[in-house]
């Protein structure tokens, strides 16, 4: 491993530094032993924290500070093709399905389907797949899409990316025997583990033998990084541009098209009304001057009249966390959804409309706020009535 020049050391000290705790914590990842968790590296990442680059010490006066031992910990959490980094931990399907209704269905579909918003995990894999580690349907051009499973060649992947992404709205947030189950629960969807099988740390290599697309993986273009990780001789850099016949360059433009025009609500109310770019109006046809907006008299004599005072109702947040209703909605702003004030907003003056909302949370439908549906949702119906009560008070903070 080469050391970072002196001379660039003495130019630029941070950067120095920042390539030095870099260097020596890839080295120290790479002999950290697979299948533990990522403390059995915690003398050597002391060693790294407490030793500056070369003649950087007084350059961090008044800059900031050595990183702890725990937060480089935090920081190192990627778990590798080899299975190097995996913590120690297990979960069955039966409590993946429990966190994945909870947690993950919001977007991702009962059976990891997904909507319209979020690409499907689970389909288009068959036993055979399983057997030969190839997906038959990903050289089919008929098939109608590509889900993660069909994709993924490595259940480290997967497993990695539950673990530091989801669920959206609170990432990093599941248990480390939370992960394996949600990753079981995929695999059991996919056909690949059975119903009572309990993935961890142990046998997740084992697993990795049914992965359907595990021999997917191409290793023949040396872009992957490491000696083990590549069949070619050299990367191809040596490629010749053809400089005659040349097609002819084509006008590349862009347009909405009329079924997904307004699909995201009006663009012209989510850009800023500064400077020269201002989102089209797409609740009017295309070409169409903007709308003038003018208050009916009713409404403004409405507007004036004396409201009577109502009691102010404290955000549901535990409820709307609990739920994972901030996942695609948000207070003021469109989300996947429409605002918690837009929701408000809509049905102020519909006199049944705790009931109604209550019943469409927990329902859910698609159409009313534009073709992206809401999967009906698993909360009692108190908790709905309670989250309705608070809409119909217009969501106050």
């Amino acid at each position: 491993m080469s050391s970072f020049p002196e001379h660039m050391a003495r130019r630029w000290p941070v950067l120095a530094a920042l390539a030095l705790t870099a260097t020596l914590s890839l080295a120290q990842a790479q002999t950290k032993p697979a299948a533990t968790s990522n403390a059995a590296g915690t003398a050597a990442t002391a060693a790294i924290v407490a030793t500056p680059a070369p003649g950087t010490a007084k350059a961090y006066v008044g800059i900031g500070r050595q990183a702890t031992v725990k937060e480089v910990q935090a920081w190192d959490i990627d778990v590798r093709p080899d299975f190097k980094g995996l913590p120690k931990g297990a979960g069955s399907v039966a409590k993946g399905q429990d966190v994945w209704e909870s947690k993950c269905a919001q977007c991702h579909g009962i059976f990891g389907e997904s909507g319209e918003v979020f690409a499907p995990l689970i389909g288009g894999t068959t036993a055979d797949d399983i057997k030969t580690g190839h997906v038959a349907r990903l050289n089919d051009a008929s098939y109608p899409g590509r889900t993660t499973l069909m994709k993924v060649a490595t259940l480290s992947t997967l497993w990695d990316y539950i673990n530091r992404a989801m669920p959206w709205n609170a990432p990093k947030s599941l248990s480390t025997d939370e992960v394996y189950g949600v990753t079981a629960f995929l695999l059991n969807l996919g056909g690949v583990v059975a119903d009572d099988f309990v993935l961890s740390d142990k046998n997740m290599a084992e697993v990795q033998q049914r992965m359907p697309n595990r021999n997917g993986m191409t290793l023949d273009h040396s872009l992957w990084p490491g000696k083990g990780l590549t069949t070619a001789k050299a990367a191809d850099t040596r490629n010749v541009a053809c400089m005659k016949d040349c097609a002819v360059e084509a006008n590349i433009g862009s347009f909405l098209p009329e079924h997904a025009r307004n699909a995201h609500g009006n663009l012209a109310e989510q850009n800023r009304a500064v400077g020269p770019q201002h989102g089209v109006d797409t609740t009017r046809p295309a070409g169409a001057a903007p709308a003038v907006k003018a208050e009916p008299a009713e409404s403004a004599k409405a507007a004036q009249a004396p409201q009577a005072p109502q009691a102010k109702l404290a955000a549901p947040t535990a409820l709307l966390n609990k739920y994972a209703c901030t996942a695609c909605h948000a207070v003021d702003g469109k989300l996947v959804g429409p605002s918690f004030k837009e929701i408000a907003k809509k049905y102020a003056a519909k006199s049944d409309a705790e009931a109604y909302l209550a019943g469409k949370i927990r329902s859910g439908g698609s159409g009313v706020w534009g073709a992206i549906p809401m999967p009906a949702q698993t909360l009692n119906e108190a908790d709905a009535l309670t989250i309705a009560q608070w809409l119909k008070a217009s969501a106050p903070r």
